[in-house]
C-alpha cells in the first residue's frame, strides 16, 4: 500500500487540511507497505480458518428468511472510489431502500441478523473487500456516499486510505443503533452529531498510525465485541 502523489488527488481532497495528513502519512512508508501485506495474509488466513462457519451461517441466513445470503452495497473507499462491501444479510430483503442506518430494535432485522450483529459476524464477508485491497483490517468505517457528501475538508483526510473493518471510533461507537434510537430524523443527528464525532477519531487515528496501533485496536476489538 502507498500514496498516490498528491497532485493526482481527486479535487476534492486537495487542500490545506488534507494536506496536513498527507505529509503525515508520506512519513510512515513502512507502516503503508507491511499494512497491505498484513491484511493480504491474514485476511487469507482467516478465509481458510472460518470457511466452515461462514457455510453454516449462509446455511442458517437462508433457512431462517426469504432473500439473498449476502448483502452487498456501494460504498466509499480510498480516494473516494465506490467499492461493493460484502456481508452477510441481516436484514429482510430490500431493507435497504430505507434508512441506511439501524436504529435501536430495527424491524427490519431478522433473528439470527440480531445474532450476527452483536458479534459482528455478518462482517466476516468483508474479508474478501479485504484481500481485494478496498478495505484493511484497521481504518474509517466505509460510509455510503450521501454521508460522504457531508464530510468537510478535513474528514476528506480519511480516504487517504481504504476503508477498514474496525477502528477507534467503531469501538467507541458500537452501541450507535441506541443513540440514534428515538430521533425524529436519525439521518439528520448522524450527520450533525454522530459523525462528526467518529471523525475526530479517525483522524487521530491517521496521527497515532503504526502496526503497534493497529494491533492494539484489532485487540481491543475482540474484547468490545465479547462485552
Amino acid at each position: 500500500m502507498s500514496l498516490i502523489p498528491y497532485r493526482e488527488l481527486p479535487s476534492f481532497m486537495k487542500n490545506k487540511k488534507v494536506r496536513k495528513y498527507y505529509d503525515i502519512l508520506k512519513k510512515k512508508k513502512l507502516y503503508l507497505s507491511l499494512k497491505r501485506i498484513f491484511d493480504f495474509y491474514a485476511g487469507t488466513a482467516l478465509l481458510v480458518v472460518l470457511a466452515v462457519p461462514m457455510g453454516v451461517i449462509a446455511y442458517k441466513i437462508k433457512k431462517s428468511s426469504d432473500g439473498s445470503i449476502l448483502f452487498i452495497q456501494d460504498r466509499v473507499t480510498q480516494y473516494g472510489r465506490k467499492f461493493p462491501i460484502c456481508k452477510f444479510r441481516t436484514m429482510t430483503e430490500n431493507a435497504h431502500k430505507g434508512s441506511s442506518l439501524t436504529v435501536g430494535r430495527d424491524r427490519r432485522i431478522t433473528k439470527i441478523g440480531e445474532t450476527l450483529r452483536k458479534y459482528r459476524l455478518d462482517e466476516i464477508p468483508q474479508l474478501f473487500n479485504i484481500i481485494g485491497g478496498d478495505m484493511s483490517f484497521v481504518g474509517a468505517r466505509p460510509e455510503v456516499e450521501k454521508y460522504v457528501r457531508h464530510y468537510t475538508d478535513e474528514m476528506t483526510a480519511t480516504l487517504l486510505l481504504p476503508a477498514g473493518l474496525t477502528s477507534a471510533a467503531s469501538i467507541a461507537y458500537k452501541d450507535e443503533a441506541k443513540l440514534l434510537d428515538g430521533a425524529k430524523n436519525p439521518d439528520d443527528v448522524y450527520i450533525r452529531k454522530v459523525l462528526p464525532e467518529k471523525m475526530k477519531y479517525n483522524l487521530e487515528g491517521i496521527k497515532k498510525a503504526s502496526v503497534g496501533e493497529d494491533l492494539y485496536i484489532l485487540a481491543k476489538t475482540v474484547f468490545a465485541v465479547m462485552d
